[in-house]
């Protein structure tokens, strides 16, 4: 069975100290809405919503709960330091292909991405902040999954489907 994988950097945060605290700025929770309402239409029936402690990964994945109808789990392995590797090893240990929905932040979602899709995490990707990759695998093993698309809320026109 195929398993989607949505990873999502958080929206526009101010500036601030401490880091784990910042709050994400009136922009980044435009953002935060705008793809929500995005990914309310990508058919996430029954998806798992994971977000880093830090609050402006927590700040953007409210609208996201709201809008898919579940409850975030705040997921400590998903910090901006945290180690592609390490996240790739505990989406193997999940069962079952339900939708899963990382609300996380640079350079983590880009050097993840790049391992599930190239087997390589040193060139990862820029994201947009908000930007939500989409990935598909069979099994969530460096260089096994599908990049299908990355989607940020600029490319979302006002009121389309997007």
């Amino acid at each position: 069975m195929t398993g989607r994988l949505f990873l999502m950097r958080h929206g526009e945060a101010a500036p601030g100290h401490p880091d784990r605290e910042r709050k994400l700025s009136d922009r980044g929770l435009a953002e935060a809405e705008r793809m929500a309402n995005w990914l309310g239409r990508q058919a996430l029936e029954g998806a798992r919503l994971y977000a880093s402690p830090y609050l402006r990964a927590c700040q953007t994945a409210s609208p996201v709960a709201r809008t898919l109808g579940v409850e975030p789990e705040v997921l400590p392995i998903i910090t901006p330091d945290d180690s592609p590797a390490v996240v790739c090893d505990w989406l193997l240990s999940l069962e079952g292909d339900i939708p899963i929905v990382l609300v996380s932040h640079m350079p983590l979602v880009g050097a993840l991405t790049a391992l599930l899709v190239e087997g390589r995490a040193d060139r990862g990707i820029a994201f947009p902040t908000a930007a939500v990759a989409e990935l598909e695998s069979e099994v969530w093993a460096a260089g096994c999954a599908r990049l299908l698309r990355l989607t940020a809320p600029h490319d979302i026109r006002r009121g389309s489907g997007g």
